[in-house]
């Protein structure tokens, strides 16, 4: 999820932990145990484009890291923080790393929780920016941010942003099994042969889903709003994995692919090669729209092969936004 989410969950997860006895100092740290997963992001610039994708999520985002790191910053706090023992400060931060990753295991790109086995947990039932998840939230920690850490006003605040929060994260996941059902009754009416299916809500929204079909030669691409009253269209996307040719064969061309858990198509523009992440979307839910928001361009120089992941273009970002708008509200 996104950084002001993680904050938010991580400090309410510090006050249910520690606030009692520390006050607002327990969302604090919380909040701090909640951004510290994330900063892989970071390590990943010294790295490679894929290799960066490869640590994105990973070890940071483990039960293992937060047990670990969890009591060597529960140990660093107490050396300044009196006001609660090292064994609490491990808690607060244990409880923070670890809901980090559970909340990302939700979204598209999923969580390794469990490093350093190679599994990649990702539910998809959640966008990673979803207003009506964090706004809600971030005023019952607000709310139970200005109460003395005894009042029993506070506890309740806070606890109702967790529960609100998390009845919104559980309507999600009953959206996606109806959203999921439609998609698979659409196919099957349209006599669609298909080998695979996967949902995921579109940005910023759990209303408007999308789902990737997998076919012999191609991917369909289908949009489904709750408030839709049409039948589900579905759009082709030639897999073209044969334009790889000998780079089937590279090493990170290989590793690209398992990244994208086979979920891709190859484009060709100006005799380069672009590797399309379909996991991920397109920049816009109009039909038979062609740039997708993970696309990754393919050179070769000097038998040297690149990987360089395609800069997303802003006013394309912003166009979505407006056809997502109205593709919400029904087709």
């Amino acid at each position: 999820m996104d950084s002001l989410t993680q904050i938010v969950l991580g400090a309410a997860v510090g006050e249910a932990v520690l606030g009692k006895k520390v006050g607002n100092k327990a969302m604090l740290y919380g909040a701090i145990a909640g951004t510290i997963p994330d900063l892989d992001v970071y390590i990943g610039k010294l790295f490679d484009t894929i290799t960066a994708l490869e640590i994105h999520r990973g070890f940071t985002h483990s039960i293992f890291f937060a047990i670990v790191f969890g009591w060597i910053f529960g140990w660093l706090i107490s050396l300044y923080e009196k006001n609660a023992s090292t064994k609490e400060w491990a808690l607060l931060m244990f409880w923070g790393f670890i809901t980090h990753p559970i909340l990302d295991a939700h979204t598209t790109w999923g969580t390794q929780l469990f490093w350093p086995l190679d599994i990649r947990l990702a539910f998809k039932n959640i966008f990673v920016i979803d207003p009506l998840y964090t706004l809600p939230f971030l005023a019952f920690l607000l709310m139970a941010m200005f109460q003395s850490k005894a009042s029993k006003k506070r506890r309740k605040y806070n606890n109702l942003g967790l529960i609100v929060s998390s009845s919104y994260m559980l309507l999600t996941i009953i959206i996606k099994g109806i959203t999921y059902t439609k998609f698979e009754q659409a196919l099957d009416s349209q006599g669609i042969v298909y080998s695979e299916i996967e949902t995921k809500p579109t940005p910023l929204n759990a209303i408007l889903w999308s789902a990737n079909v997998e076919t012999e030669d191609a991917y369909l691409i289908g949009y489904y709003s709750l408030f839709d009253t049409k039948s589900i269209e579905f759009y082709s996307y030639p897999k073209n994995h044969h334009l790889l040719g000998k780079y089937n064969n590279d090493n990170k061309v290989k590793r690209l692919i398992k990244i994208t858990k086979g979920w891709y198509t190859i484009s060709e523009k100006s005799n380069t090669l672009y590797l399309n992440d379909l996991r991920f979307g397109l920049l816009s839910v109009t039909p038979n729209f062609q740039q997708f928001a993970f696309s990754f361009k393919i050179t070769k120089e000097h038998n040297i092969i690149t990987v360089e992941e395609v800069p997303r273009n802003r006013e394309k970002a912003k166009q979505l936004l407006k056809d997502l708008w109205v593709r919400i509200q029904g087709n």
